[in-house]
């Protein structure tokens, strides 16, 4: 008794060009992110921006009340001005000291010699020569004034910058060109310097992806990666649209774990199709090789491992072990186990065994068929 015909679809194994790729699950994390804080304490008067809205670096975003920084830097002004005065009084002691010191030396000098002549008592000669040492030690002292009153104005001066600063910390513009998040401090509220966080912005073009691939595969990856610069895609579970970068960082360590590597891709994300946070599906291609490939739904999984139905010349079918490597689109390469130009069964496997006669029913085409 002659077994019907089984109805299949069929498929021809074909040589081409296909990509070495990796596949991978990954995370998209801003380019930068900068949490903003105020650098001075008082009550925050104005919001300048919308949350949720792109701002640029530069922009306007917060307004603290700046009176009491106002007053300070007068103050701190004032007290330079102050000090220059009390510079100028020193300097013109000094001055007015050492013309006295020059008048009391030439004294003391004419006054040594006619001692030594005697002329003069010794007496009267001590004297002129004490006055010559109180008149050098007032020098001393006016050279240490000035010194004193230079160090305070420096001081001042600094505290004037200071002040400065602590008013133009007052307007707090945005450090980034980025998205902002949502408000977490409202005007009318006292913030303190460094303390609570007043925005988040995330820069989201460019963006990084970052996503991990077994530590077997780093020596390959960093072989490629230094030739070129290797391409990426990231797609998506809820649309059919494809996003492609480059690779940009390899991690510097394996996660013991896991025993993967980090690795990093950025996207231009002119769509703003990535969002921190996402996750998406990706693929990171390493090269291109000549490779056998067949339709992916004529690869079957057995109990000795996968395994395709071929045809044979009188249209029959044996199952035939596979060595499979990783997926290329909708085909999968076959690394042994079928040679170029076999036809392979890609539907209807259940009803098979060996040695069954098919009927070959129409199929789609493949890349490399004959049309």
């Amino acid at each position: 008794m002659t077994l019907p015909a089984v109805p299949v679809s069929t498929g021809t194994a074909v040589e081409e060009t296909v990509p070495i790729e990796i596949q991978s699950f990954g995370t998209a994390e801003p380019f930068a992110s900068v949490e903003v804080k105020s650098q001075v304490g008082g009550q925050l008067l104005n919001v300048r921006f919308v949350e949720g809205r792109d701002v640029n670096k530069g922009d306007l975003l917060f307004e603290i009340d700046p009176r009491p920084y106002r007053a300070a830097l007068r103050q701190a002004e004032a007290a330079v001005t102050k000090d220059l005065a009390q510079l100028g009084q020193a300097e013109a002691n000094l001055a007015r000291d050492q013309a006295q010191l020059k008048n009391a030396e030439a004294d003391s000098a004419r006054y040594a010699q006619l001692e030594k002549k005697g002329v003069t008592p010794r007496m009267q000669n001590e004297q002129i020569r004490t006055a010559a040492q109180m008149a050098r030690e007032a020098v001393r002292a006016d050279e240490a004034a000035v010194e004193s009153a230079r160090a305070a104005i420096e001081s001042d001066r600094a505290a004037a910058e200071r002040a400065k600063l602590d008013l133009g910390y007052c307007e707090i513009r945005s450090p980034i060109s980025g998205r902002t998040g949502n408000l977490l401090v409202y005007p009318g509220n006292v913030v303190k310097a460094n303390d609570s966080t007043l925005i988040v912005i995330n820069r989201i073009a460019p963006i990084f992806v970052t996503f991990g691939v077994p530590e077997r595969q780093l020596n390959i990856i960093s072989a490629k990666n230094s030739a070129r610069r290797l391409p990426v895609r990231a797609s998506f579970e809820d649309t059919d649209k494809i996003v492609h970068g480059t690779l940009t960082v390899i991690d510097n360590k394996v996660d013991p774990a896991s025993g993967t590597i980090r690795l990093k891709a950025s996207f231009n994300n002119e769509e703003r199709m990535l969002w921190p946070g996402r996750f998406v599906n990706v693929v990171l291609t390493l090269d291109t090789q000549k490779a056998i490939v067949v339709p992916a739904e004529a690869v079957q999984a057995g109990q000795q491992g996968p395994f395709v139905y071929v045809v044979k010349q009188d249209q029959s079918v044996e199952p035939r072990p596979v060595t499979t490597g990783p997926s290329a689109g909708a085909k999968v390469i076959i690394e042994k186990g079928v040679a170029s130009g076999e036809t392979v069964v890609t539907d209807g496997q259940s009803r098979l065994y060996p040695g069954a006669r098919i009927q070959t029913a129409s199929a789609p085409k493949t890349d490399g068929q004959a049309k």
